[in-house]
């Protein structure tokens, strides 16, 4: 008898690392916008992170919402939840505090990272970002990773919805 072949429906490494950027998602603790990331190199996870408040702070999901209003260029108004720290900032944190270097690694995320959150990534070093989705303002950090030569992709070209 030969070796039998077994079909596999084994996920790329893209959709590896998204999943796990998923699940990370679910320990969010803000229902505003839950993301997770993870930061990987040579196919190896570096770190983890997932929306929540600072260490030893209440968290939205105890508490509430800390909400504050922004005007967006098109006059729009839009209210966002300061009481979290993003996901990508809890994963470099996670990094920083256990000493490992995140240069060169590849992130791995539910959406695009904000604005400041693509500023620390670029500051980082990290060479690729890879989202399930679009955020809702993610021109402005689509830019900053052109401009940087960070590559980023997209799982599904669609923006993210979540709770306003």
């Amino acid at each position: 008898m030969g070796k039998e072949l077994i079909e596999s429906n084994r996920p790329s490494w893209d959709e590896y690392f998204l999943d796990l950027a998923h699940a990370a998602s679910k320990r969010a603790t803000c229902n505003r916008g839950k993301s997770g990331c993870v930061i990987v190199r040579d196919k190896q996870v570096l770190a983890t992170g997932y929306v929540g408040s600072p260490s030893g702070l209440p968290h939205c999901d105890e508490v509430g919402h800390l909400l504050k209003k922004v005007i967006q260029e098109d006059d729009k108004v839009t209210e966002h939840c300061v009481r979290t720290v993003h996901s990508e900032q809890n994963a470099i944190c996670q990094a920083a505090k256990r000493g490992i270097s995140i240069l060169g690694a590849t992130v791995y995320t539910r959406m695009t990272p904000c604005r400041t959150c693509a500023m620390l990534l670029i500051n980082c070093g990290i060479e690729r970002v890879v989202c399930e989705r679009k955020y809702q303002q993610a021109e402005e950090s689509e830019k900053l990773f052109a401009e940087a030569g960070i590559k980023i992709e997209y799982k599904y070209n669609e923006t993210q919805q979540y709770e306003s």
